[in-house]
């Protein structure tokens, strides 16, 4: 029972290339950072990652990117990373772009066992009826476009509305980080580094968690567990200074308040 890996890089030494990747995190908020790293140094390529969006352009998944180690990515928006917005249109990566609220429950669908479900969020746009651009070629051509989804007509409290057929997200290894985990992979997030992570944990078959503090089994309050250990493979404790490296994606301050006399 006992999920504790030694590191980082023997943690994530069995993500081959062409592997699928779903990652934790909103911006540079409770990305796992570390993980992250240990998957670049390894050498791995040609990867699919599910992630709300690819960091910035020197860190979170951004380093992968750089590093061209990327071939897909699903994310509900390209945020301020300029390479990944070159990258989708000059051709060098396929996106499928997803609305955030859809992109959360296909990955919680996918832990949960559901093949797919209805929303009425897209009906009626491209996202159901298709030709969202996922693949430009090197001259700005679409070359590879979403397809039509299936879409069913329900009767609402407010009467018939058109609903899309979403389907769940699986993928191969998950990479979250955690505030608090114990040996048994029970884990705990602070805040708003929650957002992602419990979802990326869920979906993947391997999931790897960096955390901030490891603690004994029975540490946790079992009502305080965001992700239950059984959702969780291996556990890599981080060092103070790694737990404090924590990026800032955009500053915005004030010049200080001359105080009145």
């Amino acid at each position: 029972m006992d999920k504790v890996v030694a590191s980082a890089e023997e943690a994530v030494a069995d993500i081959v290339s062409g592997s699928r990747l779903s990652v934790g995190g909103f911006g540079l908020c409770g990305i796992p950072s570390m993980l992250i790293d240990a998957v670049l140094a390894s050498g791995a390529s040609d990867l699919e990652a599910v992630s709300n969006n690819c960091g910035v352009d020197e860190w979170g998944l951004g380093r992968l990117l750089m590093a061209r180690r990327l071939r897909r990515m699903v994310s509900s928006y390209v945020g301020e990373n300029k390479e990944f917005a070159r990258q989708f249109l000059s051709g060098e990566l396929e996106v499928e772009l997803t609305p955030q609220g859809t992109l959360a429950e296909r990955m919680r669908a996918g832990g949960s066992g559901i093949a797919g479900f209805f929303t009425v969020t897209g009906a009626g746009t491209q996202v159901a009826e298709g030709g969202l651009p996922w693949k430009y070629d090197d001259s700005g051509n679409v070359i590879v476009a979403s397809p039509p989804k299936q879409t069913q007509v329900f009767e609402n409290h407010d009467g018939p509305k058109e609903f899309v057929l979403e389907e769940a997200i699986t993928t191969d290894f998950g990479l979250v980080r955690a505030w608090q985990g114990d040996r048994h992979g029970n884990l705990v997030y602070r805040d708003s580094a929650r957002n992602f992570n419990p979802l990326a944990a869920m979906c993947a078959r391997v999931t790897i968690a960096e955390v901030e503090h490891l603690v004994e089994p029975g540490e946790i309050d079992p009502n305080n567990v965001h992700t239950p250990g059984v959702f969780v493979q291996r556990v890599v404790e981080l060092t103070p200074e790694q737990a404090a490296d924590k990026r800032i994606e955009k500053r915005t301050v004030r010049a200080r308040m001359e105080t009145a006399q």
